[in-house]
């Protein structure tokens, strides 16, 4: 069965940018017959004292995890019109093709329409540089609008799934509860 993790880099724990990031991994589960990696959601908030120790087996164990995923949602808030300090102190932990083979969804929540292209010019880009494929266009998320994510979250999927089914040996139409 393939997995699915989440990966947020808000500095504040627990936030809108991790509800948005569980509800994408919850529905690609549903869709795609995968599930979610029992081990939670990796919130980086809860690791940010260790990010500059080398080496830190908590850091290096979560690298692992990432590193495996099939599915990888990489989430945080826009920051200075790209993403935070703390996701990209994360993933300057791995080299050039350190996320070989894990397919990742970026999706950045966005003050207004004028972060709307942040994720396409800013996370996306970083992925690709460390190998990760990445089929669909990221999720630039309103995050205003964190009470309808799971709508919002569903009619990106409805335009994005079957590029990403593949990554989940999934079929191109979603499996449907009955």
């Amino acid at each position: 069965m393939s997995s699915i993790v989440v990966l947020v880099g808000n500095p504040q724990p627990a936030s809108r940018t991790r509800l948005v990031a569980e509800e994408l991994a919850r529905q690609l589960a549903a869709r795609g017959g995968a599930e979610v990696e029992v081990e939670a959601t990796i919130d980086l908030a809860d690791v940010a004292g260790s990010l500059f120790r080398f080496p830190d087996l908590v850091v290096d164990a979560l690298l692992e995890r990432v590193a495996r995923a099939d599915v990888l949602v990489v989430a945080s808030p826009t920051y200075k019109a790209t993403y935070t300090g703390l996701l990209k102190a994360f993933l300057d932990r791995y080299g050039s093709h350190g996320l070989a083979g894990v397919t990742a969804v970026p999706l950045l929540t966005i003050g207004g329409p004028g972060h709307a292209l942040a994720v396409e010019h800013g996370l996306r880009p970083l992925l690709v540089e460390l190998g990760a494929s990445t089929p669909t266009r990221g999720l630039a998320f309103p995050a205003g609008e964190t009470e309808r994510r799971e709508e919002i979250v569903s009619a990106f999927l409805e335009t994005e799934w079957s590029r990403l089914a593949p990554a989940l040996g999934a079929p191109a139409e979603p499996v449907r509860a009955g």
